[in-house]
């Protein structure tokens, strides 16, 4: 038997995995929303829903499944929501954000330019996950950095 990496190098070292209440329309939003490419999808163990998915976003990955309560797989509805987000960057966070608000998110937090040199927006998709999502304007050196959020804090 040949040796095979702990790591493969097609996975990175941490990937997010979600579990929802309806995995195939959660895996055609965030294709449409995010850009995500789908790597590969499996059946559930009765052989109906998404048992496993894994979606390629930039060089990122989650994977993501349907709720699965046998296996304490619950979405976030189960708990009252998540206390877990997931940030991403984008080449366009206005147009993203946009976006997942007609595909049916909610906004949490508009999109603004932000004292730390992102412009950023959070919104929670229709599955109950949290996202900010985020464009780099510019770049901040530490100390504006802190003169800036001083002055944020000041109001």
């Amino acid at each position: 038997m040949s040796k095979v990496k702990p790591v493969p190098d097609e996975y990175p070292r941490v990937t997010p995995y979600l579990h929802v209440q309806g995995a195939a329309e959660a895996i055609e939003f965030y294709k449409s929303v995010l850009g995500a490419s789908e790597r590969g999808r499996m059946a559930g163990r009765d052989g109906s829903g998404v048992g496993h998915a894994e979606l390629e976003i930039g060089d990122s990955m989650i994977m993501l499944s349907d709720e699965a309560p046998e296996m304490n797989a619950y979405a976030p509805g189960h708990f009252g929501g998540t206390p877990v987000s997931l940030h991403v960057y984008v080449e366009d966070v206005d147009a993203v954000f946009a976006a997942a608000l007609a595909a049916g998110a909610k906004s949490l937090s508009e999109v603004v330019d932000q004292f730390y040199g992102d412009r950023s927006g959070t919104f929670e998709d229709p599955w109950g996950h949290k996202w900010h999502v985020s464009s780099h304007i510019e770049d901040v050196l530490p100390e504006e950095m802190e003169q800036r959020a001083a002055a944020q804090a000041q109001g």
